[in-house]
């Protein structure tokens, strides 16, 4: 009933496969209801991706006591300027909502570019993992 979010522990240290089966696995406990509180415990960063419920662009909010959040959106060809002229290209908007307290604006942007780079070219992701 409403919004759950379980958190996935040590991912820095997970392959892509062992990701995917972890996330399998918690929308399956969510499906069963049988979500631990330990399952719930422990977050510091959320990925949210309102993209598939539609959203072009949102700001999320920070889930106390997280750092961060980066928000994902809908992925919708939009004009764009290329070498003069305007072609249609697939685009994404993200967002980082984070805790300035915490985490320095420079590094936030820095990670969103990174966030950007990979997006665009995600071969670089497999290569560098």
């Amino acid at each position: 009933e409403g919004l759950v979010v379980p958190v996935l522990r040590d991912a820095d240290r997970m392959s892509f496969p062992a990701i995917e089966l972890a996330v399998r696995d918690f929308a399956q406990k969510v499906a069963d209801n049988t979500l631990s509180l330990n399952d719930l415990r422990g977050g510091t960063f959320t990925i949210t991706n309102g993209g598939v419920f539609g959203s072009l662009m949102s700001t999320p909010i920070l889930n106390p006591p997280q750092v961060g959040i980066l928000g994902l959106h809908a992925i919708k060809d939009r004009p764009i300027g290329v070498n003069g002229q305007v072609v249609l290209r697939p685009m994404m908007y993200i967002a980082l909502t984070y805790d300035h307290r915490i985490v320095d604006g420079s590094e936030a942007v820095r990670f969103l570019v990174r966030v950007k780079e990979l997006v665009e070219d995600p071969g670089t992701l497999l290569l560098e993992s």
